[in-house]
C-alpha cells in the first residue's frame, strides 16, 4: 500500500506543497485489527463526506409501550427505516447477570448485534460498569480507579471483569462467521462527576493509565482485534477540558462527546424554545472543538449520545439538532433510549420519536435531508468491505 502513495507524495514535494496538506488515511490503533474493522473505519471516514449516520440506543429491543417485538423499532414505525448505528450497553456482564443494566437479555443483545451487522448497520457498545471497589453502581463515586490499576487491591477483580466482557465480545459473530466490528466506548463522559471513573474521582494520570491498560489487555492479552476504541467526554467548555485526559493516539480511534438538551418537565413553550436555542449554541461550540481535535489527531469524530427527553419541541430535529450537525462533518449522532413510562421519575423517558409523538413530522423531514444517513442508505455502501 505504501508504494501507491510514493508518486503522489513525490509530486507534492516537487510542487512545493507542504506534506501536512496531504490527507492522511485513517488507520486503527490496533495494528492487528480485523479486515472488517479496518474497512468499517475507513468507510466511516469516507461517509462523513456524504452525511452523518443516525443512531439510537437499544432500538431493536424496546420502545414506547412495546418490548421484544421482532423487527420493530420506534424509528422504523416513523420513517419505515432503521437507524444506521445501534447502541448497546454491557453492564451486568461483570456480575454474571443474564441481563444488562436496562433489562435486555444478553442472548437477545447478541442476536440484535448480529442482525445489525448482517444488514449493513453499525454497532456501538458502552459499559456502565459496577464500582469494583464497593460493588455499587456506576454512579457510586467512591474513589476507585487507583485500586484497579496494576498493583491495586482490586486489580485482579477488574481483570476478571475484563475477562468476562472479552468472552461476550468474542462471541459476536456475523452470519459469515467473522467477528463483528464494535465501536467500544468504555469510561464514557469522563469529565462528568456522576461516574466513579469521572471528573475529580480520578486524576488525569489514573484515568489515562486505566484506559491504556484496558485497551492493551483486551487487544494484547485477550486477542480481541475487532474493537474500535471511542474516547468520550460530556459537554465541555474548552479544548483543554476536552483533551485533558486523552489517552493518546495509539490507544484511541475515535473522539466523541455526549450532550443533552434539558428543560423542566413543566416548562412553557417559550422556555422549551429557549432550552433548544441554548443547546444549539453549546452543541455548535463543542462540535467545533471536536472537529478541530479529531482532524489534528487524524481520528473520526462523533456525537456519541444526545437527545431532549420527551422531545417537547416539535421542530427540534431540524431546527436544533440538524442545524448544528450541518456545521461540521462527524461520523454519527446517537439518540438515547426509548424506555417509555418511568416509575422513578413519574414521566415518559424517551429521546427518539415514536409514531404519533409531536416531533414525528419534523423527524420525517430530518430523515429525508441529504445530510442524514439511515440504515437503508448505508447498507448500500458495503461498509465492511474495501471500497474505492
Amino acid at each position: 500500500m505504501t508504494k501507491l502513495y510514493l508518486l503522489p507524495s513525490l509530486l507534492f514535494f516537487l510542487l512545493g506543497i507542504p506534506h501536512f496538506c496531504i490527507a492522511q488515511q485513517k488507520v486503527l490503533s490496533d495494528k492487528k485489527a480485523t479486515v472488517e474493522a479496518q474497512n468499517l473505519y475507513r468507510n466511516m471516514d469516507r461517509l462523513m463526506q456524504k452525511g452523518v449516520m443516525f443512531g439510537h440506543q437499544d432500538d431493536l429491543a424496546y420502545g414506547v409501550n412495546w418490548k421484544y417485538e421482532t423487527g420493530r423499532s420506534d424509528i422504523k414505525d416513523v420513517v419505515n427505516d432503521y437507524p444506521a448505528v445501534f447502541g448497546w450497553d454491557i453492564a451486568g456482564l461483570e456480575s454474571d447477570s443474564d441481563k444488562n443494566i436496562d433489562g435486555v437479555p444478553f442472548s437477545k443483545m447478541k442476536a440484535y448485534i448480529k442482525w445489525v451487522y448482517d444488514n449493513g448497520g453499525v454497532n456501538t457498545i458502552s459499559w456502565h460498569m459496577l464500582n469494583p471497589l464497593t460493588n455499587g453502581s456506576a454512579w457510586d463515586t467512591t474513589r476507585t480507579v487507583s485500586a484497579i490499576l496494576p498493583g491495586g487491591s482490586q486489580h485482579a477483580l477488574y481483570r476478571s471483569w475484563l475477562d468476562k466482557s472479552a468472552v461476550f465480545l468474542d462471541q459476536l459473530k456475523g452470519s459469515d462467521g467473522k467477528s463483528i466490528p464494535i465501536l467500544f466506548r468504555p469510561f464514557h463522559e469522563l469529565n462528568g462527576f456522576w461516574f466513579w471513573w469521572g471528573g475529580r474521582h480520578a486524576t488525569k494520570q489514573e484515568y489515562i493509565r486505566l484506559w491504556q491498560f484496558t485497551v492493551a489487555y483486551l487487544r494484547d492479552e485477550k486477542k480481541l482485534h475487532h474493537l474500535i476504541y471511542v474516547y468520550n467526554t460530556n459537554s465541555f467548555a474548552t479544548q483543554e477540558e476536552f483533551m485533558e485526559k486523552y489517552p493518546g493516539d495509539e490507544f484511541t480511534d475515535m473522539m466523541s462527546f455526549d450532550s443533552y438538551c434539558f428543560a423542566a418537565s413543566n416548562a412553557s413553550e417559550e422556555q422549551i424554545k429557549q432550552a433548544s436555542a441554548k443547546f444549539n449554541k453549546s452543541l455548535k461550540h463543542n462540535l467545533r472543538i471536536l472537529y478541530t481535535e479529531a482532524k489534528k489527531h487524524n481520528k473520526i469524530p462523533a456525537l456519541a449520545e444526545t437527545g431532549f427527553e420527551g422531545i417537547p419541541d416539535k421542530l427540534w430535529w431540524t431546527g436544533t439538532l440538524l442545524d448544528a450537525l450541518k456545521q461540521y462533518p462527524i461520523s454519527y449522532v446517537l439518540l438515547w433510549r426509548n424506555h417509555g413510562w418511568q416509575k422513578s421519575t413519574q414521566r415518559d423517558h424517551y429521546y427518539a420519536p415514536y409514531k404519533g409523538q409531536i416531533s414525528a413530522a419534523d423527524f420525517k423531514i430530518f430523515y429525508r435531508d441529504k445530510a442524514t444517513l439511515f440504515k437503508n442508505e448505508i447498507a448500500k455502501e458495503s461498509i465492511y468491505q474495501l471500497t474505492k
